[in-house]
């Protein structure tokens, strides 16, 4: 890996470096998505079929587009016993973490009659987009399924690519059903989220829509903004190690190494204090590249978006890790708790040499849906708060609101509107 002292124009290069990423700079694919929304908003399932027969290679119809009963079951019967127990495990870590963001609904009264309050409403239907074809992720369903239905949600939707012979993965399935799913379509791509955002005669239009995808889906998700909520648009995958002198070079390679193997946009990047770590950590990344199935895409992605930096102190560290903001961002460090709280910007933290990415990734609790590209700095990672919605309670007796009524009246005139002020006065203007 490359090995940079970090400084003012290391530091800028790297910024927009890493920006170039964003699922904002790829204008270039806006219009094929645009073609695709507007398709399957006009032609519903028709334009649904013959895109997933165009990318997809898969024939399918109104009867075979929705996964059965019976295709679960035969996963089920497909699934290795010992995967199916990490599932299940995975599962009810991930829903005893969201358990502990459960908001209520809330009334404060006064003896006056005045009734405030906020009251917390689940959604009533949430499209999970979870990607497919050669990539099988059933931890990505556990991750989008979990905080929704600990939220309540009435009805989970979830959308997955097919293979070219028309079939959903079976440990995507087994996670759907084990996480609580309720419809699962064999639909992936742009086409996916249109369905999702407007319906066809098939796929219900839904809330909101959530899950990460490629170029494709981020930019659908962008567009469809409006018509339905959405809960952010994901970038390449990120990592972030902090690390001073007592770091195990070892250890901090193979987590860099974590990400880099997702594809070659995905960052990796080490910043450290210590020059004797930056090299031993740049040895173990070639060690490691050796032995590793996905050595290629590790290679372009470290060529790409790979970096050490080395920083004169633990300050300049923090400096550019809150500037970078990254998806996943490890310190091991001698008090890493202390460093941790002089971080603002990561989606999340994982603290400790025993802390690596990967046990948030598939099993800690935690989501590992995160925002990217720095957007870290205003986004948090998926959880049960993306699934409810709030509305203000407002309730005022005569004698309360007869108290304030001409301060209403008197801002309301401020503004010049003097209708709202009418609203107020005609309750009162008998005794005016």
């Amino acid at each position: 890996m490359r090995i940079q002292k970090l400084n003012s124009d290391t530091k800028k290069n790297l910024l927009e470096d890493l920006l170039k990423r964003s699922p904002n700079n790829y204008g270039q694919y806006e219009a094929s998505v645009k073609e695709i929304l507007d398709k399957v908003k006009e032609e519903k399932d028709a334009a649904v079929f013959a895109y997933t027969a165009k990318f997809d290679g898969a024939e399918l119809t109104a009867d075979t587009i929705e996964v059965t009963d019976a295709e679960i079951e035969k996963a089920y019967a497909q699934v290795d016993d010992t995967l199916l127990t990490v599932i299940r495990k995975a599962k009810d870590n991930i829903e005893s973490y969201h358990a502990k963001q459960r908001q209520n609904s809330w009334f404060d009264s006064k003896p006056d009659g005045t009734i405030l309050g906020q009251k917390i409403t689940p959604l009533h239907r949430v499209g999970v987009y979870v990607p497919g074809g050669k990539a099988v992720y059933p931890s990505s369903v556990l991750m989008n399924v979990m905080p929704a239905k600990v939220a309540g949600v009435d009805e989970i939707i979830m959308v997955t690519p097919p293979g070219k012979n028309g079939k959903v993965s079976p440990n995507t399935l087994v996670a759907a059903k084990e996480a609580g799913v309720d419809k699962i379509y064999k639909v992936g791509g742009a086409q996916a989220i249109a369905a999702l955002a407007y319906g066809t005669e098939s796929i219900p239009k839904v809330d909101k829509i959530v899950g990460p995808g490629n170029i494709y889906v981020a930019l659908a998700k962008k567009a469809v903004y409006g018509h339905v909520s959405i809960d952010s648009i994901a970038g390449p995958s990120e990592i972030l190690v902090v690390a001073d002198e007592t770091a195990n070079p070892r250890y901090v390679a193979a987590d860099l190494l974590s990400q880099a193997e997702h594809d070659e946009l995905a960052s990796a990047i080490l910043v450290t204090t210590s020059e004797k770590l930056a090299h031993e950590v740049s040895d173990q990344v070639d060690g490691f590249l050796k032995e590793l199935s996905r050595a290629e895409i590790i290679s372009k992605s470290l060529d790409n978006y790979g970096y050490i930096l080395l920083a004169d102190t633990m300050e300049d560290v923090i400096d550019v890790a809150n500037e970078i903001a990254s998806e996943h961002l490890e310190i091991q460090t001698k008090n890493p708790f202390e460093v941790m709280t002089k971080i603002r910007n990561a989606g999340a933290i994982f603290i400790g040499e025993y802390a690596s990415e990967p046990l948030g990734d598939y099993f800690a609790g935690p989501n590992h849906i995160l925002p990217t590209n720095g957007t870290a700095k205003f986004f948090s990672p998926l959880s049960v708060d993306d699934f409810i919605k709030k509305s203000s309670i407002i309730s005022y007796s005569r004698e309360a609101l007869q108290k304030v009524h001409k301060d209403i009246e008197s801002f309301a005139k401020a503004e010049q509107l003097t209708a709202h002020a009418n609203s107020i006065h005609v309750r009162f203007e008998e005794e005016d």
